[in-house]
């Protein structure tokens, strides 16, 4: 007989549930301003406080403040207004489409539109990104055609993916946009050997890596983190942590008690815990960290807290696993509200510019989307041919193929 009681196990539990209010008090925030700018070249170790603290610039008046703000150029500021807005309204829409029946399957990113758009504008346009499917706004920072990305979403003739990639999974070479991938985690060691490669070639440009909570469970996530420390590869290694896998809370991928930011230091890794809906915040923190992948002084990686506003996919419904308002208490708030009163605070900005610029962006995407739906849309006849799924895959069409799609008729 044992003297020990039965063993078990601990599985993690969110602290809200439908129809208990979600207790955010495990997010282990900490004021605006707080939290120190270490040198560009300081050691990987002693990142710990950043990697457990929470950079933060913009405070509850929408001040900046703190060692990490800086003043920043009131024409960038707008431009990442600007396209955060015009991605949530892209987003809107193309929901909204989904639900007509208009395009099978789509992705949102609201409430942590911050994140992709300040990161995109405090990099360079020719380094890489190698993003997830909750980052469109590097996209639309970048000025990608709108009514070419809703092509890609109708699987429609013009897609100009050939109807190859399910919606949402675009691929930009000449914008920096690596092609996503469905299997979560791939990015990450792609974006790293893709900044070796960068590397070995003596180029100037860098990589970004992307990923979600859930996915730092996989195991590409922590080969890629390996390889970064080992070589020193020039890449930001971002962890977008919006709390929710598909339906599973972030404690289930290793975050409870624990920030994913201090995976980093275990691998010899900067870290950076970071606001991810203030904007000034991920823009310095970024250009941070990509000033010291310049500089050949290794990797960073970035946890950037955030809240996934919307259902996981238009395959999801979050009230099935979460207190339906919870996005409404989230103790971060909204990233484009908070940016719109630091402009406002600053001079910059008015709720009447506000609405006129939400009214010009709204038409801008309704026009895009009536471009885009004049080639077809799901629900149509004008599809990719079938005979584009033997085009541009072999340089020279092997036998066989040929004699499939002559089968075809095509």
């Amino acid at each position: 007989m044992s003297d020990h009681p039965p063993l078990r196990l601990h599985v993690p539990e969110p602290s809200g549930r439908p129809g208990r209010p979600t207790d955010f008090s495990y997010l282990q925030l900490c004021p605006a301003g707080r939290a120190e700018k270490p040198p560009i070249d300081v050691a990987p170790v002693d990142t710990r406080e950043l990697a457990t603290q929470l950079i933060r610039i913009l405070d509850e008046e929408g001040r900046a403040v703190g060692p990490w703000a800086t003043e920043e150029a009131p024409e960038l500021l707008l431009q990442g207004l600007r396209a955060m807005l015009k991605t949530r309204l892209f987003d809107a829409r193309m929901l909204k489409a989904q639900r007509q029946k208009k395009l099978s399957f789509y992705m949102q990113c609201l409430g942590e539109e911050a994140i992709a758009v300040g990161q995109t504008l405090a990099l360079r346009p020719d380094d890489m990104h190698f993003p997830t499917y909750r980052q469109q706004g590097i996209l639309i920072a970048r000025e990608a055609p709108l009514d070419e990305m809703i092509c890609q979403l109708l699987s429609n003739a013009r897609d100009p993916l050939k109807g190859r990639q399910l919606p949402v999974m675009y691929s930009y070479r000449d914008l920096g946009f690596f092609s996503i991938s469905g299997n979560l985690g791939t990015q990450y060691i792609q974006a790293v050997g893709w900044a070796m490669a960068s590397a070995i070639k003596g180029d100037t440009r860098i990589a970004a890596g992307w990923i979600g909570d859930g996915a730092t469970a996989e195991g590409d996530f922590h080969a890629a983190l390996t390889f970064a420390h080992v070589y020193r590869a020039p890449v930001i290694l971002n962890i977008v942590n919006n709390q929710w896998a598909i339906s599973t809370f972030q404690a289930i991928a290793g975050g409870e008690g624990i920030t994913l930011a201090t995976r980093g230091l275990g691998y010899g890794i900067a870290a950076l815990r970071v606001d991810g809906n203030d904007f000034l915040a991920v823009l310095a923190a970024s250009r941070w960290a990509a000033e010291r992948a310049r500089r050949n002084l290794g990797p960073t990686l970035i946890e950037w807290v955030t809240y996934r506003a919307g259902p996981h996919s238009t395959s999801d419904d979050p009230s099935k696993y979460r207190p339906a308002d919870d996005w409404t208490h989230f103790p971060l708030g909204d990233p484009i509200d908070r940016l719109k009163a630091h402009l406002i605070g600053r001079g910059l900005w008015s709720d009447e510019q506000h609405q006129a610029l939400s009214a010009e962006l709204e038409a801008e995407v309704a026009a895009a989307q009536k471009a885009a739906e004049a080639h077809g849309t799901f629900a149509s006849d004008l599809a990719p041919s079938a005979a584009d799924m033997f085009e541009e895959v072999y340089q020279d069409l092997p036998p066989h193929l040929r004699r499939q799609r002559q089968q075809l008729g095509k």
